[in-house]
């Protein structure tokens, strides 16, 4: 054999014409086997990206850029349409209709969606096939349209986390939400299109709807048509400044006013009786200071059920309009002196935390790492690199005395271990708003998660604090509890003079789209007993290095486990 492969390698040396001519017809048979089975299957679709830009309604306030104390100079963005959470896909991908006559498909179909809709019954019931109408939709909630990956559980998901009550799909990719169904059923055999996301399952018709019953939907989030209950709250002193647009109704209902301040652009209905007001959250009325419900407990004059508030005291709603006098973002105007990091173990809401950085400042955070799904979100900073000096703050979960040195100051975002690597572990394994499978839960997959990542968790910590130059720490769960006032703490150490108009519209875009919903939690602690063991050790740590450098403890609800 050996023989053999020398003669061949000495025929190839004397005529390498031969050699190459052997070599592209190798090549070029390859690729045909390659393409032949691409052909041969389904072809698949990636998600469709959102739109970025800004935009600004009539009479909206303009709050600019944050003033930097480093001697950067604010400019105004430039103004377009920008588009909320819930968004309508500009994809012009022909939907593939089902073709007349197949029963056999039809029947099939009908069969892989009822085995799939089986599945789904511990968090949604399907009621059946409805007409639909575009010029009067039978679900009047929030709509969203996805052509490339809609799913009968990501609709479900999206208006069980918001309080609404039904989810149905339509056409394949459209989902719709609502609190009532307002119009007929009819035969299951006109739901017949596929999901674009899900072919083994049925979303709907040509103004047909696919409608489920949310057994899950979250009763915090109290919600009328399309809007999102705020609150009582006493009426302010400067109403007419506080809340400048207003309308009288004699036939007043929560429906009515919303809809009138939503046509008018405001993110804020507010009712008074008969009368309807409509703004922003401002200094003036900043929603932060609730009354008891019963004060706003006057009957609507539009609606037996409801209650419209008084003269005295507001009941406020949140519509669908999105505030955007925080929604511009840009790169500094001149490199930053200082590297700030933004630093976490993985898992602890640093995605989270750049968003509100980012609406907070008007400025693009950055990163130690790329992560190409990041940048596809809006996370423009996400592709520079770290030591560019055009981004606010610097993402990272690094460690260890040479990676922390490297920056002038940190912000250290600490969250509850338990909660962190639970959601560190569904990243990994379901991507930045995704979820792990049960299988990897219940498998090696989990433990040898947490005895390898648990450990980090303290030493992340304690590293930072023993080797930052000035360290900010900011809990995640006092991030949560209250907003405006650790936003404050974080903007100011970034060199910037925070406006509080400009804190109050995030507080009212603080989600974006990056965060969990709580329908997929898990029925069962994953946690053993020894793992319970080992990491209350790991807390009892790191609450000891925090107050021995005179700062608060960890949390009590870390406590007791």
């Amino acid at each position: 054999m050996a023989k053999f492969l020398v003669k061949l390698q000495r025929y190839f040396r004397r005529k390498p014409v031969r050699f190459f001519t052997l070599l592209a017809l190798y090549l070029a048979a390859g690729s045909l086997v390659f393409l032949h089975s691409g052909f041969a299957g389904e072809s698949t679709v990636t998600g469709n990206q959102r739109g970025t830009g800004t935009g600004e309604g009539p009479g909206l306030p303009y709050l600019g850029v944050m003033q930097l104390s480093r001697g950067f100079k604010a400019t105004v963005p430039e103004q377009g349409r920008r588009h909320g959470p819930w968004f309508k896909s500009t994809s012009k991908e022909p939907v593939e209709r089902s073709k007349g006559g197949d029963y056999g498909s039809t029947r099939s179909r009908a069969f892989r969606s009822r085995s799939g809709r089986e599945k789904e019954e511990d968090r949604a019931r399907y009621i059946g096939c409805y007409v639909d109408n575009t010029r009067r939709r039978t679900l009047r909630g929030m709509s969203f349209f996805d052509y490339k990956k809609m799913t009968v559980f990501r609709c479900q998901d999206n208006c069980a986390e918001r309080g609404y009550l039904y989810a149905g799909l339509e056409f394949g990719a459209e989902c719709y939400c609502g609190h009532k169904i307002q119009a007929s059923n009819t035969s299951e055999s006109e739901c017949n299109m596929e999901c674009k996301g899900e072919r083994s399952n049925t979303c709907g018709g040509v103004n047909r709807l696919s409608i489920y019953r949310l057994e899950l939907a979250q009763e915090s989030a109290r919600r009328y048509g399309s809007a999102i209950f705020r609150g009582c709250f006493r009426q302010p002193d400067n109403v007419s400044i506080a809340l400048p647009v207003s309308q009288l109704m004699l036939n007043m209902s929560v429906d009515k006013c919303v809809d009138f301040c939503t046509e008018k652009e405001y993110p804020l209905s507010a009712l008074a009786g008969t009368l309807c007001r409509c703004g922003f959250p401002t200094t003036l009325f900043t929603l932060h200071e609730r009354e008891d419900e019963q004060l706003c407990a006057q009957r609507c004059a539009g609606e037996e059920f409801e209650s419209c508030g008084t003269s005295e005291y507001l009941l406020v709603y949140q519509t669908q309009v999105q505030d955007n006098r925080c929604m511009d973002r840009r790169f500094l105007p001149t490199r930053a002196k200082q590297l700030v990091a933004l630093a976490s173990f993985p898992g602890a809401g640093n995605t989270w935390a750049r968003h509100l950085i980012e609406l907070a400042t008007g400025f693009y955070t950055g990163s130690y790492y790329f992560d190409g799904s990041l940048y596809n979100k809006g996370f423009k900073g996400e592709r520079d690199h770290w030591r560019s000096g055009r981004t606010i703050c610097i993402k990272t979960h690094e460690s260890g005395q040479k990676e922390i040195e490297s920056f002038d100051s940190a912000i250290l975002l600490i969250r509850n271990p338990y909660k962190a690597l639970m959601a560190e572990f569904n990243r990994k394994y379901g991507g930045h708003i995704g979820f792990a499978a049960h299988a990897h839960w219940k498998g090696k997959e989990w433990p040898e998660f947490v005895a390898n990542y648990a450990p980090w968790w303290a030493t992340h910590t304690l590293d930072w604090l023993r080797y930052g130059k000035k360290v900010l720490v900011v809990h995640f769960e006092d991030l949560k509890q209250d907003l405006f006032v650790q936003l404050q703490r974080m903007v100011g150490l970034l060199g910037i003079t925070a406006c509080e108009d400009r804190l109050l519209c995030v507080e009212g875009q603080k989600d974006g789209n990056f965060k969990r919903s709580g329908l997929r939690k898990l029925e069962y602690d994953p946690y053993t007993p020894e793992m319970r063991k080992v990491i209350s050790g790991y807390i009892r740590t790191v609450d000891t290095a925090l107050k021995l450098r005179n700062l608060s403890g960890v949390p009590d609800d870390y406590y007791p486990r």
